[in-house]
């Protein structure tokens, strides 16, 4: 079986996020910084849409929502079934792939959008490409260590499954 800490990480993350995204989603409703995240394109466009509702929405569901999902799942095939999960190491790196490109996906959209959102209001276009030429590449790194974290989590609820319903009858 899981030992609780396993999944303890899990719940913390999750509260943490929520916390951050809680404390993004007053802020950004701060009269001054919602006409300058308007002036920027929030929601709609431009380098705004990056911080609202992209970094907001990501931070509370991805990081918010989803790790605590998986922790629950994780723990409910535990509780239903009476099996342990397929792989508790799966089990760890499905979160710390996961935690770290919400941690990256986030900051990265936060950055980023402050630092292109700076440069739209100083009409600075040069800038605001070779932030795009960074931008791009980086947000690919860290969306795919998020999408590792999916992935094992998923090959290890599928490999649960497997094994809980068709056990290997070894004679």
């Amino acid at each position: 079986m899981l030992v609780q800490r396993e999944l303890l990480k899990y719940l913390i993350a999750s509260a943490f996020f929520f916390f951050v995204g809680t404390v993004h989603g007053v802020i950004q409703v701060i009269p001054p910084v919602r006409a300058w995240l308007d002036s920027i394109g929030s929601p709609y466009g431009g380098p705004g849409h990056m911080i609202d509702p992209l970094a907001h929405a990501h931070i509370n569901v991805v990081g918010g929502v989803v790790l605590l999902c998986m922790a629950v799942t994780y723990y409910l095939f535990q509780a239903i079934t009476g099996k342990p999960v397929y792989s508790v190491r799966l089990v760890n790196h499905s979160f710390w792939w996961t935690a770290l490109g919400i941690t990256g996906f986030y900051s990265t959209l936060m950055i980023f959008g402050i630092l292109e959102g700076r440069a739209l209001l100083a009409d600075d276009v040069a800038t605001m490409e070779s932030l795009k030429s960074i931008y791009g590449p980086l947000i690919a790194v860290v969306a795919t260590g998020m999408g590792i974290g999916f992935w094992v989590f998923f090959a290890n609820v599928f490999l649960t499954v497997k094994k809980v319903m068709f056990p290997r009858h070894d004679a």
